[in-house]
Order: C-alpha cells, then sequence, then structure tokens
C-alpha cells in the first residue's frame, strides 16, 4: 500500500512497484480521478490494483485503510507512508504561529505513518518479512523558517523511522528516504525553482522516478539493512 500514491512522488513509487511485480493498494484523499487513473493503468500491466479513499489527519480512517489494503489484495506486504501535508504558500513561521496548522502537519505527516504502521503490524508480520518505507525530507536536518511545522514533521518522522526500526525487528525493515528537490510544488515560479536547483552541486532537480527506484531498491536489497534513513538530493545537504 502507498498513500498519497494519486500524484507525483506516490505515484512513480505505485507504477515502479507494479512494474516490478506488486499489486497495489493506491491511497488517495481527494484525487479521485488520478487514483483511478493510475489503478487501470497499473491494471493493464497484469498487476492488480485497488483504490482507497480516506483523510489521514482522521485517526478513525487508519484501521479502515489498513483493512481496506488487506481485504482487496489478500494480504499486506510493504507499507509506503508517502501522504504529506505541505502548504507551500501559506506562513509557517514563528511570526505567523497557528496551533491548528501545527496539529493537522504533525497529525498527516508524523502521527499518521505511526498509527498505519500499528494497524499494518499483524499483516507485514504474517510472512516474516514485512517492509515499511517512510518519504522523510532533507529539511529534517535543516530545518525552513518558512516551513516550521513541516520541517518538525519530518524530523519527526526520521525519529520514529529508526524508533520502528527497533521495535518491529526481525519480522520487520523500517526504512527512509529523504529527497531533497524530487518535484517543485505546482505553485512555485521558475525564478524559485532556478534559484534552488543552483544550490544543487549535481546542478538541477531530481525527479519522482529517481526516489520510486531508491525505494524499491531498499525494499528488494535492504535485508540487512533497516531505521536508515537515504538522502537522495543531488549532493544538497552537503553545502
Amino acid at each position: 500500500m502507498v498513500t498519497g500514491a494519486a500524484r507525483r512522488v506516490g505515484r512513480a513509487i505505485a507504477l515502479d512497484l507494479a512494474r516490478h511485480g506488486c499489486d497495489v493498494a493506491i491511497h488517495y484523499r481527494r484525487a479521485r480521478s488520478e487514483a483511478e487513473e493510475l489503478a487501470a493503468r497499473i491494471t493493464r500491466t497484469g498487476r492488480n490494483a485497488v483504490t482507497i479513499a480516506g483523510d489521514l489527519s482522521d485517526p478513525a480512517i487508519w484501521p479502515i485503510v489498513v483493512r481496506q489494503a488487506v481485504d482487496a489484495l489478500g494480504r499486506l506486504d510493504i507499507l509506503v507512508n508517502n501522504a504529506s501535508a505541505f502548504l507551500a504558500d501559506q506562513p509557517d513561521t514563528i511570526d505567523e504561529f497557528d496551533p491548528k496548522l501545527w496539529e493537522t502537519m504533525l497529525r498527516v505527516n508524523l502521527v499518521a505513518p505511526v498509527g498505519l504502521s500499528h494497524h499494518a503490524r499483524e499483516h507485514l508480520q504474517a510472512r516474516g518479512s514485512g517492509r515499511i518505507v517512510n518519504l522523510c525530507d532533507v529539511s529534517a536536518d535543516k530545518p525552513w523558517p518558512d516551513h516550521l511545522a513541516y520541517c518538525a514533521s519530518k524530523a519527526g518522522l526520521a525519529a520514529i523511522t529508526k524508533g520502528l526500526a527497533r521495535a518491529l525487528a526481525p519480522d520487520i525493515c523500517v526504512y527512509g528516504v529523504a529527497p531533497g528537490i524530487a518535484a517543485f510544488p505546482e505553485r512555485f515560479s521558475e525564478g524559485s525553482r532556478h534559484k534552488l536547483t543552483r544550490r544543487v552541486p549535481l546542478g538541477r532537480e531530481g525527479t519522482p522516478e529517481e526516489v520510486a527506484t531508491l525505494a524499491r531498491v531498499l525494499l528488494e536489497s535492504g535485508d540487512y539493512i533497516t531505521g536508515e534513513i537515504v538522502r537522495i538530493d543531488g549532493g544538497r545537504s552537503l553545502v
């Protein structure tokens, strides 16, 4: 199951996993048409795909989403916690502190992955080789002052990745993938994109497909890896 799979990085991960033999539960919040189109595309490849709607800011949804995925696919081997809240055009600074914004950001980006992992645990343990991938962010190490709640939530997710790795071993491996610039928010201007990209040592933005490939490599070959958070940022975190 891939959360937030209808668009961007989540979509790329779902497609990549399907191409490499996985049936996929496509979770989405509002992007129903995109999720259904993705499911149809995966089905045409010969794999099974199901769409599951749910607002992950509501804790009551977490067990429902997991149960629907298991009922539809028959089992659950992989959970990809990709769904994330990010407000590109809304102030998230110390001057514009909004407790409600913080609560929503932390609920979706941090607490929901833990809740989903909790409810998926028994299914992931069933065959002794379950996998959880958390989509972290390089901003956890270098927080942006304009997006404090988002960065705090991703720093928490990085910590949870390590904690879950210890708590769920040896039956479940837990990985973190921390992208830098993988897919700009749609509202970012060309000027803003250029300003950010020129700080990247490799001289370009990444792609959702590159993030998806990294996630799959960990899932395929990470039998002796757990609790690691792998950056994929073109070297930006080195600067």
